[in-house]
């Protein structure tokens, strides 16, 4: 092509006269059609030569020179495009020391070189290349504008001499974080967009950027935005930012006019859109959209809105934390006062300081007079934090009572809509004793409650579930394994049955109750029922029932009712008409003081009993002894009384004198 402005010289080592270097022209409009008929040109002159050298490759040839003629330089002095011309590197570029626009766009170039001498270049363009080091730019330093995207960098670095850079486009490469541009004072436009970035730092220092593209990258954190005064406008569209949290430092820049978040997460929430407007009053555009007055005003009354529920979801969140809390100290406490009654046991029945087992671990049983019992209690109370020792909480038509103390609550004015609705009825951390002791209360002030539910309450002996009768109604009956050993006795459901039959139970422990339990319920504690009701006095059965029950045990006594089957049709009498029925009745509640009352007056009996049986065997066994000793000595003591006897009447009449002698000393 002879009619061209540009002449591109390729020096190779593969050709044989190098004084005669291989010249292609463009023409000055640098079209892209002339560019194509350039390299076409070119590929065809290097096929016929006899090495067959490739335009590019770096194996047969060292740097293709290009040289322009003078009419080019002068049409465009200081600006040279070489796009799209397959370049595998950057051409040797002689006598344009002057040029200011560089464009290699669209090439296969890996690795930017030989353009160190073009000191007064202020535009570089390497975009769409194989690149995947940023080098050989250190001494442009009056570079202002420097295109690298659609590259393979893995890492911003060398640019520590490109002070005066106002625009760095990195996009569309492999970069992982930023780092290495603090000393770009000047920088205005940043752009990194389609990398791989996760958290946006290392920012200040940007004084003077005034836009920041991160888009479609993986970004979930924002850090120092905050520091960069002159930033008006930040794209984050397409990232991982889940919260508002994440970009919270966003809210405190003053300059920040636009800014994208759609394709985020967060742009997924109801409350997006007000909470970015509220934090950021000064943004104009959001999302690429212009902000009006009433949207703003909008989201100010919204965010008030979502702050309040914020402050209520904070609320009840402290509220679920203080529940937990207080629930765990009164288990430690419930856990104290196990291992306190544990340890009482253990020390009245072994006094020989040898190690107990209390609630499954092995503790030492101090003496006395070393330690005493509140001194190892105390100790293991230190620990436990300021809360409250019970807890009362109504969770829809259940009514949850933890500690002891929450039994007082039945003394409160509740109010008749809320004790309506209460169905269920929890027991958590509380002695089953104490509990009986408000079942009347519970009647009377939730009438509805059909079902309750023991956890932690000391359950351990059947007799104790008597005590249940005595309710207005019941429906379901839970009782937790823990804490409640008498539920390890296989037949604790059928005795509940029983006892409880006029209550007509539907579930036990949410197992519903068929037929088939009942009967065996019956089979298995009837005889039970009996033989209470026998053994009992006519004076405790009478104590139990009111004036129509005393009537019915009459017909009982006097023989009136039909002696077989009595106590199934009584049964079923009874749990039509919802009472219990007599011989039930007698399988009455006792407490545990009274139980132990009891217990001690046995003992007391059984003490005195004893004494007396000793001692009885003791007399006897003197009375034996001496018969014995009398069976010894009586033959010999007989001798003698007769040997007496007859020495004493041997003389009859001294005799006769000295008894009348005795007579008349008695009678003076």
């Amino acid at each position: 092509v002879n009619n061209c402005g540009l002449q591109l010289v390729i020096q190779t080592s593969s050709i044989t006269d190098k004084s005669k270097p291989f010249e292609f022209r463009i023409n000055k409009e640098q079209s892209s059609f002339h560019n194509r008929l350039l390299q076409h040109d070119l590929e065809k002159t290097y096929s016929g030569r006899q090495d067959n050298t490739n335009f590019g490759s770096s194996s047969s040839i060292s740097f293709p020179i290009l040289q322009r003629t003078a009419e080019e330089k002068i049409l465009n002095s200081d600006r040279l495009t070489l796009e799209r011309q397959k370049l595998t590197v950057c051409p040797v570029i002689d006598g344009e020391d002057h040029l200011r626009l560089l464009n290699f766009q669209h090439n296969f170039i890996t690795r930017i070189q030989n353009i160190s001498n073009l000191q007064h270049l202020v535009f570089l363009d390497l975009y769409d290349n194989q690149i995947e080091e940023i080098s050989g730019v250190s001494t442009l330093r009056s570079l202002r504008v420097l295109l690298l995207g659609k590259n393979r960098i893995k890492k911003i670095s060398n640019l520590e001499n490109l002070k005066n850079l106002d625009v760095l486009d990195l996009h569309g490469n492999q970069i992982t974080k930023i780092e290495n541009i603090g000393h770009l004072s000047e920088l205005r436009v940043l752009n990194l967009a389609r990398n791989l970035l996760t958290i946006v730092e290392n920012l200040n220092g940007l004084d003077s950027l005034t836009e920041l593209n991160l888009r479609h990258n993986q970004v979930s954190a924002i850090k120092d935005v905050d520091t960069l005064p002159r930033l008006q406008r930040l794209f984050l569209s397409f990232n991982n930012i889940s919260s508002f949290e994440d970009i919270l430092c966003l809210a405190d820049s003053s300059s920040l006019s636009d800014i994208t978040l759609d394709g985020n997460p967060i742009a997924q929430e109801t409350w997006y859109k007000h909470t970015v407007l509220h934090h950021m009053m000064q943004l104009r555009q959001l999302d690429m959209k212009r902000i009006t007055e009433e949207e703003r005003r909008m989201a100010s009354v919204a965010a008030r809105k979502e702050e309040e529920r914020k402050r209520e979801s904070h609320k009840q969140t402290l509220l679920k934390e203080k529940k937990r809390l207080t629930i765990c100290n009164i288990a430690r406490q419930w856990e104290i006062q196990q291992n306190r009654i544990a340890l009482v046991a253990s020390l009245n029945q072994d006094k020989d300081n040898e190690p107990c087992q209390i609630n499954g671990s092995d503790a030492y049983v101090f003496p006395e007079e070393s330690r005493s019992l509140d001194t190892i209690l105390s100790s293991a109370v230190q620990g436990l934090s300021v809360l409250e020792s019970h807890l009362v909480e109504v969770e829809g038509d259940t009514l949850c009572l933890y500690g002891a103390g929450a039994l007082e609550c039945l003394d409160r004015n509740w109010s008749v809509q809320t004790a309506g609705i209460i169905a269920t009825v929890s027991f958590m951390f509380i002695e089953f004793d104490e509990i009986v002791q408000v079942l009347t209360k519970l009647k009377i002030k939730f009438p509805n409650s059909v079902h309750l539910k023991f956890k932690e309450t000391n359950l351990v002996t059947l007799q104790q579930f008597n005590a249940l009768a005595q309710m207005h109604r019941i429906e379901q009956l839970t009782v937790d394994p823990q804490g409640n050993p008498v539920v390890n006795f296989t037949l604790w459901k059928y005795y509940v049955l029983f006892r409880l039959n006029h209550f007509n139970l539907q579930k036990i422990n949410g197992v519903k109750v068929t037929e088939n339990d009942i009967v065996m319920a019956e089979r298995l504690f009837g005889i039970l029922a009996y033989v209470a009701s026998s053994e009992l006095p006519h004076y405790r059965m009478f104590s139990l029932f009111g004036e129509s029950r005393r009537k019915q045990f009459h017909y009982l006594l006097e023989g009136k009712g039909k002696k077989s089957g009595i106590g199934s049709e009584e049964s079923s009498d009874n749990r039509r008409n919802g009472g219990e029925s007599t011989t039930r009745a007698t399988l009455s509640y006792t407490t545990k003081d009274f139980h132990m009352e009891k217990l001690e007056e046995i003992k007391e009996r059984k003490t005195f009993c004893q004494t007396y049986v000793e001692n009885l065997v003791k007399e006897a066994a003197d009375i034996n002894m001496k018969n014995e000793s009398l069976q010894k000595l009586w033959p010999q003591m007989f001798i003698e009384l007769v040997r007496d006897a007859v020495i004493e009447i041997r003389n009859k009449n001294s005799y006769m004198k000295l008894c009348l002698q005795r007579i008349t000393d008695q009678k003076q």
